[in-house]
């Protein structure tokens, strides 16, 4: 049975809907620290660069580390180091 497709364009999609953040599993136990140190990082690089393309920073270039911070500042995160900025742009660039 097919649905017209006046009907289908009524259905609410994933993004009318409010955000609600997944709920944290813990880490898991035994690694390294420098694993913990690296996958936090990656993390935070990762919400670093959704916020700068949502605030219409898309090329690598114009994200330095000044903006990089000011993102971070508004978006509750605390400031970033510089290896961070780096993997944030890196992150930007790979992701083409």
């Amino acid at each position: 049975m097919s649905v017209p497709a006046a009907a289908a364009t009524s259905v609410p999609t994933l993004f009318d809907l409010p955000y609600t953040p997944l709920r944290k599993k813990p880490l898991p136990a035994g690694r390294p620290r420098e694993w913990y140190i690296t996958h936090n990082r990656r993390l935070k690089a990762m919400r670093l660069a959704i916020a700068l393309l949502d605030s219409g920073v898309h090329v690598p270039g114009q994200a330095h580390n000044t903006r990089i911070r000011t993102i971070a500042a508004r978006i509750g995160v605390h400031p970033p180091s510089d290896t961070t900025c780096h993997m944030v742009r890196a992150l930007m660039r790979y992701s083409r």
